[in-house]
């Protein structure tokens, strides 16, 4: 029997809806693969600021440290949103938690479903077998750099974008690591005819290339980028990014699948790992169970692919996925009102088909 701690960290808005799915098909793995799964709670964002008047609280910190891995929810409240003038965000909570739990490496996986095709803006010959990989930079670039502010006469306002070739060499490692084990074709993304940063970025990856022969290369600046995984996402196998345009493409690559609700995530360092939906907090839905789990559900599958090595066990969780989506099983926003099963619903027939699916193999 393997023994693993988890930190819970649900956070706000509808984050304590699909984190509470997604442990229900992590105990549904530990009952039919015989693991034990520790889990503690801790609060981040509005519901730690409301607690603790700190986003990230060092009690929290403290968890997430001693855990083997985090699952985490979501952070976000219109109370903060709404109002410029707040001192204190709930978004300093994530931020500050990667940067002090070294999470460098976030990679978000993009992949189409043939049942859920109908459902995305695009054409549907356009995205069919689309399964590509962003690997994007998490502690670096314009969210952290340094100096930043506001004019004394609030007239103007800077922003810096700082990255070092160390940044750059820990996650472009990472990332052709993962095209060796996927299709061995690496695409750089970049601004590299306007940025000096971007420009450090392609001279550091061509560098570390050299190492990785059997993956080919190639580079595309970011707003060519865009338009391509619009066009034609099956282009891609492993991106690598910085981490503003990381978040943008990110973002936009949702629309192949569907729906925000649909994706999941892994942010990786040295000695912690965290695995989140890359959706938001969706306040408008708080509360009503109508949220899409699935993102969540996934999220856990690559917990337990990256943090614990239990590929088979994640496998399981992405095939009873797959299989529930065949079932026409889902929430509102990806299938017909008429049809919807709650929040709830949708993750105990997800853990039903894990528990199932163990059954017929034991």
């Amino acid at each position: 029997m393997s023994k693993k701690k988890i930190a819970i960290l649900a956070g706000d808005g509808i984050g304590p809806e699909v984190t509470k799915e997604a442990v229900k098909c992590l105990n549904a793995v530990a009952d039919s693969f015989g693991h034990q799964f520790n889990y503690q709670e801790a609060l981040i964002g509005a519901a730690a600021i409301d607690e603790t008047g700190d986003p990230f609280p060092a009690a929290t910190e403290k968890i997430c440290k001693e855990a083997d891995a985090i699952l985490f929810g979501a952070i976000g409240d219109p109370k903060y949103d709404n109002d410029p003038s707040a001192k204190v965000r709930p978004e300093q909570g994530l931020l500050r938690m990667r940067k002090n739990l070294g999470l460098f490496a976030n990679v978000r996986p993009v992949k189409s479903y043939d049942k859920l095709l109908h459902i995305s803006p695009l054409k549907e010959a356009n995205i069919k077998g689309t399964d590509f990989v962003v690997f994007r930079e998490l502690t670096g670039g314009i969210y952290f750099g340094e100096p930043r502010g506001r004019s004394e006469n609030g007239e103007t306002a800077f922003d810096s974008c700082v990255y070092s070739k160390k940044e750059i060499n820990q996650i472009s490692r990472k990332a052709f690591e993962a095209a060796q084990l996927r299709n061995k074709k690496l695409t750089l993304v970049d601004k590299a005819n306007v940025l000096a940063t971007s420009r450090l970025w392609r001279e550091t990856v061509k560098d570390i290339a050299q190492d990785y022969p059997d993956v080919a290369l190639d580079f595309m600046f970011v707003d060519n980028a865009a338009m391509k995984i619009i066009q034609n996402p099956k282009h891609f196998d492993v991106v690598l990014t910085e981490n503003m345009f990381g978040d943008i493409i990110t973002d936009e690559a949702s629309v192949i699948a569907g729906s925000l609700g649909m994706l999941p995530s892994a942010s990786l360092g040295t000695s912690s790992s965290l695995f989140e939906p890359i959706h938001g907090s969706y306040p408008e839905a708080a509360g009503q169970n109508i949220a899409n789990p699935i993102g969540a559900i996934l999220s856990a599958a690559m917990l337990l692919n990256y943090a614990f090595d239990m590929n088979e066990e994640a496998e399981a969780i992405e095939n009873a996925v797959f299989n529930a989506l065949e079932e026409e099983l889902g929430t509102p926003d990806i299938v017909a009102e008429s049809k919807a099963k709650t929040t709830t619903e949708v993750g105990d027939r997800i853990a039903e088909l894990i528990k199932e699916k163990a059954s017929v193999g034991a």
